[in-house]
Formats: C-alpha cells, structure tokens, sequence
C-alpha cells in the first residue's frame, strides 16, 4: 500500500495530545483505522501494515499521545458503544 494511505490517515483521524503515553491502544488505533478506511473505501490493511506506517512516522503504538479526531473518530465511537437495548 503507497505510504500516503497511511499519511491520510493520520492525518485526518488523530491529533497529538498533551499527555504522552496516555493516547491510544493498538485496539484503538485499528478500529479507528477500519473506521477510516470504510468511510473513504479505501482498502484495508493488516494491523502489522499499520504499526509498521506508525513506526515509519515515530509512533508507537504501545505509548502515544494520539486522540481521535473526525469523522472516523464518531463511526468508530457509535460503533464500539454498547446496545442500549
């Protein structure tokens, strides 16, 4: 996958925090990435494809300090939230 797959992604869907270390998990980080690739129909790649994009640009994703952003960030968050039924 051309890297600038990965560099859209970060770019629209996470911000840098404050705090670092506090940001998001590695399950975080795929959904979030799954949720971004539905939206733009772009193809979705393995989670080892993302953390290596991560590693490329210096993030880890053990110990960041990415928040969500966007409209990947609200499919994400309906998604991952619990029936209230």
């Amino acid at each position: 996958m051309p890297a600038n797959h990965f560099e859209e992604f970060l770019a629209e869907a996470v911000v840098p925090d404050r705090e670092p270390g506090l940001g998001l998990g590695r399950d975080e980080l795929y959904g979030l990435y799954t949720s971004w690739c539905l939206i733009h129909k772009a193809q979705l790649q393995s989670p080892d494809a993302l953390w290596d994009a991560l590693a490329e640009h210096g993030i880890n994703p053990d110990s960041n300090n990415l928040s969500m952003t966007g409209p990947a960030a609200a499919d994400y968050i309906v998604a991952s939230a619990p029936p209230l039924v």
